[in-house]
């Protein structure tokens, strides 16, 4: 429709924002004046009436299905654009492979490049690295690191990091942040971006492969539930957005980040849920009830990304059984002492004589401690297996009665204190 002169030309408020409001990642535009195209002075002036947009000009494209999942084969090399792309392209892209083994219970993570990261150092180059963590329960003991890259914005690593301990229930809960950041030897490291992919994508035995856009480090004073939207995974996320320019001096944005902090706090507690303790790392148990000697044997196999507690950044790693209650104070046992070592193998077994019905009762207690001389010994972490266990470690012990004379090794998380299923059951 064209506009006679003189007449008023209305325009609606999509034009006049110049912002394309279909769902989907918010993508730059590139010309704003193809929204607004200019009106000639008559009929033959070229134009259509004012506010309609060219007829070549056609919606943006929304992202594929398959991109806004964060996946990619390696194949096709398409880059996937991670929500408000237009804030996080500056960062760079991390392009990797996961890939979960049932079987052996372990997370493969392989690190190969990145492209056009964000300049850290005063030459406009940096010294990139990944880290890994997996939340919730990120620590020293479950991180990872690749090797350091030297001047350049486009690494290439090619680098196989392994998570050992992984159990189906951490792939449905747990999500894996991989971080880049800028390593300085004169002052701390620096933050470039992150990646958080959900382990509930993966698939057994099926390597996924991922190219994404980096994205800013949540700051924690300023991640409030308040605004929430969807992240590049289709999941609910919150917004980050600054403090007000209004809180200037320092004694009013202490008193802002300490309300933040401690909203943040609560809201955390929350979320978690009640009975969540700090991780500490992982151990390999096998149970077996022998029929013929009358007895449950334990096996200490191994222990992976344990807590490091000395300031070598390592630990002097030992465990110590016992089958509470343990009126006659008899049923500890220890392995040796492994030396300088955050993923020990002890491959030592215990017994503990006793009927299979007595046994029903009881609670295995495994603790793992770090050896320090002139000093007392510092906990890294336990687990309870037994009736008034939880999950996995009460699903272990219930198949260990269950199923006499067979050996059954299971992954356990160990935590920072023991589970109040251990005190639980009666003392006499």
């Amino acid at each position: 429709m064209r506009g006679r002169r003189g007449d008023r030309m209305t325009i609606n408020i999509q034009e006049h924002m110049a912002i394309n409001v279909c769902p989907g990642p918010i993508r730059p535009i590139r010309q704003i004046s193809d929204y607004f195209p200019r009106r000639g002075p008559g009929p033959e002036g070229g134009g259509g009436g004012f506010g309609e947009a060219p007829a070549h000009l056609g919606p943006l494209a929304l992202a594929p299905p398959a991109a806004l999942l964060g996946a990619t084969t390696p194949e096709d090399g398409a880059e996937v654009d991670s929500y408000d792309s237009d804030d996080t392209t500056a960062l760079g892209t991390l392009e990797f492979d996961l890939l979960y083994d049932q079987a052996s219970c372990t997370l493969h993570c392989s690190i190969l490049r990145a492209k056009g990261l964000k300049p850290m150092d005063f030459n406009g180059l940096a010294d990139p690295y990944v880290k890994l963590h997996l939340l919730p329960g990120a620590c020293k003991a479950n991180k990872l690191k690749t090797k350091t890259q030297r001047n350049t914005l486009n690494p290439v690593w090619n680098e196989d990091l392994t998570y050992s301990g992984i159990t189906d229930d951490d792939i449905t809960h747990k999500v894996l942040r991989i971080s880049v950041c800028d390593e300085d030897k004169l002052s701390h490291n620096e933050f470039i971006g992150e990646i958080r992919v959900p382990l509930r994508r993966l698939k057994p035995s099926q390597k996924k492969h991922f190219n994404i856009c980096l994205e800013r480090q949540v700051p924690v004073c300023a991640r409030l539930r308040g605004t929430t939207g969807r992240g590049p995974w289709g999941d609910q996320v919150s917004r980050t957005f600054s403090l007000p320019p209004q809180l200037a001096s320092p004694s009013s944005m202490s008193v802002a980040l300490r309300g933040i902090s401690c909203y943040l706090k609560e809201l955390e507690q929350v979320e978690q849920g009640p009975g969540l303790l700090e991780e500490r790392g992982r151990i390999l148990l096998s149970l077996s009830y022998s029929s013929r000697r009358r007895g449950l044997l334990v096996g200490i196999v191994r222990c992976a990304h344990l807590a490091a507690m000395d300031v070598n950044g390592y630990s002097d790693p030992y465990v110590k059984t016992y089958l509470r209650p343990d009126v006659d104070k008899k049923s500890k046992h220890k392995t040796r002492v492994k030396k300088k070592t955050l993923n020990p193998e002890f491959n030592e077994e215990f017994f503990y004589e006793m009927e299979l019905s007595t046994l029903a009762s009881k609670t295995l207690e495994v603790t793992v401690w770090d050896y320090d001389i002139g000093k007392s010994n510092d906990f890294i972490g336990g687990v309870a297996l037994g009736p008034g266990a939880r999950r996995e470690a009460r699903k272990h012990w219930s198949d260990c009665l269950q199923q006499p004379d067979a050996a059954l090794e299971r992954w356990h998380t160990l935590t920072s204190q023991l589970p109040p299923a251990a005190g639980a059951l009666p003392s006499a």
